[in-house]
């Protein structure tokens, strides 16, 4: 690091990701100071906290926190279980952020507004890589304070950015005039929000798991007040592989939430809109009319709106980032997990090397760190974490050696998974900073085959990478199928 070596590291955000890069800076004997918006550690998880997690405890505990909160006789909740986030927070981490090695870093209810370099802009050059972060935060009253750090972490996560309902991803004209009809994220159907859905007509607009959790949840509220109907409204005009792995999921819940999605549809409890691109929004009385592209159009008392989320990018606009212009993901790890061109449910493991930009010392992890991806597992910012905390102590032999085991999606038709050892140093330059599974061994006609692609190729893997630039029409990937990492039912961990 630079010379403000006696500096704290700042790291933005007290979710899962952020106490565990917080847990990991402690262990190696530096000084974190964790900046939270909330009043609590896990604010944005409470909330969604209504929601089962679909992994088990077993995947959401990150091994050097958890050591931290064994040895201060924490009781470790049954492994296999599936937690839902109101409890993730208060059996995890809340204890966690009440540790004496934690708590006194942790300042609660301030708000980041700028990350820069301290007295330059992006444009200076001269004294830059010697100059600390200044890191701009705003307490409740409205005053102002500048923290200086020798690295910054960012795990603030995307959660508050929900994107909209308009197809071309910006508000959709009517959209904001009826804000009082659309709920963004996953509304307490079954509890708080009963009352609103009950009896209604109800339109969800997404199609991932979030989608999945408020239809299911819907569904049981139609079971017990009938005159309440579903409708959902995807972009895609086939169904592909949306619902998931099934049976062939390592994670059970998650393959279950698709296939009860599927059952939902085919059964006629809830009416499928295929290449359904929203282009506008009206008031109808007290109803809401949602209009296509097309033309078509749905009238419905109540939307839903599961759209996903999208980084907050402002904070670090004066240093120097290296961002794709689609994903707004390091531009190494774009490729890897664009949904345009990636085919697979697995992304090559990572760390510190991928999520590295033209600024040094300054990370972003996380789900933020996925940019526009849709899906997150939290295992890998737990490693991520751990290889950036190496790499900014000096440790690069434990920073470049990438270890991580997650759980198969079951949506490509390769080969099973196995346990993923990669060493960085070794491997080919791949970019990472969002969150990975483990890569099939083997090769196959189908699915990932043959590890992964070299960043910047449009192949899934290397072998079809190979085959392609050799005038073949590659090794067989499966087209259509993105990836597909949610650790919370559809909600994402930030």
């Amino acid at each position: 690091m630079s010379a403000s070596s006696s500096l704290p590291v700042v790291v933005i955000g007290a979710g899962p990701v952020g106490l565990a890069a917080a847990a990991h800076l402690v262990s190696r004997g530096e000084q974190p100071v964790v900046v939270e918006a909330g009043e609590a550690a896990g604010a944005s998880i409470r909330a969604w906290g209504h929601v089962r997690l679909f992994s088990p405890w077993k995947y959401l505990v990150d091994e050097v926190s958890g050591r931290m909160l064994d040895a201060a006789g924490w009781q470790r909740p049954p492994g296999d279980e599936l937690p839902t986030g109101h409890e993730l927070v208060d059996h995890y981490l809340l204890p966690l952020a009440a540790l004496p090695q934690l708590a006194p870093a942790i300042r609660l209810g301030v708000t980041v507004s700028a990350v820069t370099r301290q007295g330059l802009d992006k444009l200076k050059t001269d004294g830059r890589e010697g100059a600390p972060f200044a890191v701009v935060i705003q307490r409740p009253d409205g005053t102002e304070e500048r923290l200086l750090a020798k690295a910054v972490i960012d795990t603030s996560g995307t959660y508050t950015a929900p994107n909209p309902l308009g197809a071309n991803g910006t508000l959709a004209p009517g959209e904001r005039a009826a804000a009082d009809r659309i709920h963004y994220g996953i509304p307490d159907v079954l509890g708080a929000d009963r009352a609103r859905y009950a009896g209604k007509g109800v339109l969800v607009v997404g199609s991932g798991h979030s989608a999945f959790n408020v239809l299911g949840e819907l569904a049981t509220l139609a079971a017990e007040a009938p005159e309440t109907t579903l409708t959902w409204a995807i972009r895609r005009a086939r169904d592909g592989q949306m619902y998931g792995g099934g049976e062939a999921d390592a994670l059970p819940a998650r393959g279950a939430l698709g296939s009860r999605m599927e059952g939902l549809v085919t059964s006629g409890g809830v009416r499928l809109e295929r290449g359904f691109r929203v282009a506008a929004v009206r008031r109808d009385g007290e109803r809401v009319v949602v209009v296509a592209e097309n033309g078509r159009m749905i009238v419905a008392d109540e939307v839903i709106a599961t759209t996903g989320f999208r980084p907050n990018l402002s904070l670090m606009g004066e240093l120097r980032m290296a961002l794709d212009p689609v994903m707004e993901a390091p531009v190494a790890l774009a490729p890897l997990i664009d949904p345009n061109i990636h085919g697979c449910g697995t992304v090559p493991p990572h760390g510190f090397a991928e999520l590295s930009h033209p600024e040094s010392n300054v990370y972003t992890v996380g789900m933020k760190s996925y940019g526009r991806a849709p899906t997150f597992l939290m295992l890998t910012g737990y490693e991520q974490v751990r290889s950036v905390v190496a790499a900014l102590v000096g440790d690069m032999e434990a920073a470049r050696a990438v270890l991580l085991t997650l759980p198969e999606t079951g949506d490509c038709n390769g080969p099973a998974a196995s346990a993923t050892r990669v060493d960085q140093g070794a491997a080919p330059s791949l970019g990472d900073v969002g969150l990975i599974t483990t890569i099939p061994s083997g090769a196959a006609a189908s699915g990932c085959c043959g590890g992964p692609a070299p960043a910047g190729s449009n192949a899934c893997c290397a072998l079809d990478a190979e085959v392609k630039s050799s005038g073949g029409s590659g090794c067989g990937c499966s087209e259509g199928k993105t990836g597909d990492l949610s650790v919370p039912s559809a909600a994402g961990i930030r």
